[in-house]
């Protein structure tokens, strides 16, 4: 009788065991983004939502056995809300995974996911330092030390020798233009003044009447995505288009969501970037149809192409670790992974957890009645000088 007791107990744990794994492997992975969806950069987090919801909806919903569901929450652009929302995700809606957006929004989160070991891709953030500030952080986006760098020597190489600076008063303008002065001036150019605008104050008008009036013959301009469409209006109606000063700057200034907005005045116009909508590959030929066709009446950008990344370096991750979602292992398996994406081959540096890239010069152009950014010649496989720097 005991005998049989006993087989029956064993029957029973078997029959569990087979019964509970399939439902342990079909427990959903939940990602968390806390992005700007309301204000001044909503259009930021618009983008980088739009990219990882089509790569969702073009790779299915299922990896490695387990099914993934995006729960996205508005930061409305405030760290401490992205921080309360950070932590309401991963303690109530447990959450596994992180979508990481603005720079003083990650950095706000930096302690928590730290805390909790959760991996967390950034998917937004350009400042250098991000990455540093937590060992779960790993980018998919970019550094604006990479595109700054690049540009500071190319338009020492392409004969401006005076520069004046107009850049948003805050830590990604900050980086962008200290890179940017250290690179020129080491190439022998000349800085003429930094000018810095109120993040919050769209108003470039009298900054640039400022600008204007050092007499450069090249501006080199930060603003954020989202208020390049209305530096570009003042930039006319200031009449610079026509002073014969250059206009360069990183991609957010020509940046595909505004850019077919924008004057005919900014043909011409130079920046440094790792993604245009008109790169030409069948990839991302691809990826621009499959976008415009999930979001009507939007072109997809470069914050776009980073969320779409962030979700192929999570799914991919995830295929690496069969389906466990700890932050120690998912990072593990993120480092050093390397892919083709839409704006061309990228890689993780497995030292620094930062996005390996090419940098791109493009020149805005019409073609077929818009204006695109062209890319014109390309800097291949950069790596965050502002971590090479350190060493």
């Amino acid at each position: 009788m005991r005998q049989f007791q006993k087989l029956v107990v064993g029957l029973l744990f078997a029959c569990g065991a087979l019964t509970a794994a399939p439902s342990f492997a079909q427990e959903t992975v939940k990602i968390g983004l806390p992005m700007p969806l309301t204000g001044v950069l909503a259009a930021v987090g618009k983008q980088a939502v739009a990219g990882a919801q089509l790569y969702i909806a073009l790779h299915g919903d299922t990896v490695a056995g387990r099914k993934v569901q995006l729960i996205v929450r508005d930061d409305t652009s405030v760290p401490d809300v992205s921080k309360r929302i950070a932590q309401e995700m991963i303690v109530n809606d447990k959450v596994a995974i992180i979508g990481g957006g603005l720079t003083p929004n990650v950095l706000a989160i930096a302690p928590i996911v730290s805390e909790s070991k959760t991996a967390t891709v950034i998917m937004v953030s350009g400042t250098s330092i991000v990455t540093e500030r937590s060992p779960y952080f790993v980018r998919t986006s970019w550094t604006h030390a990479q595109q700054a760098s690049v540009l500071a020597n190319w338009a020492a190489k392409s004969g401006s020798k005076k520069v004046t600076i107009v850049s948003s008063d805050w830590a990604p303008g900050a980086e962008a233009s200290a890179v940017f002065t250290e690179y020129f001036t080491k190439a022998g150019g000349k800085i003429l003044e930094t000018i810095k605008v109120p993040l919050a104050n769209p108003d470039f008008a009298p900054f640039l009447q400022r600008a204007g009036d050092t007499h450069p013959d090249t501006l080199f301009v930060f603003v954020p995505a989202g208020q390049a469409a209305v530096f570009a209006k003042q930039f006319v109606e200031r009449g610079l288009d026509k002073s014969g000063i250059k206009l360069i700057g990183p991609g957010d200034i020509t940046d595909d969501h505004d850019l077919p907005g924008m004057s005919d005045a900014m043909n011409g116009t130079i920046t440094a970037g790792f993604y245009s909508a008109d790169h030409r590959s069948s990839i991302n030929k691809d990826y621009v149809a499959a976008f415009k066709k999930a979001n009507p009446n939007m072109r997809p950008n470069f914050i776009s192409v980073s969320g779409y990344d962030g979700m192929h370096l999570i799914y991919e991750a995830l295929k690496k670790t069969g389906g466990k979602t700890d932050g120690d292992s998912l990072v593990a398996a993120m480092k050093g992974m390397a892919w083709e994406s839409p704006r061309g081959p990228i890689s993780i540096d497995p030292e620094t957890r930062d996005i390996v890239q090419n940098i791109y010069i493009r020149k805005v152009e019409k073609k077929g009645g818009e204006l695109y950014n062209v890319e014109i010649s390309t800097v291949k496989a950069v790596k965050d000088p502002g971590h090479m720097r350190k060493k």
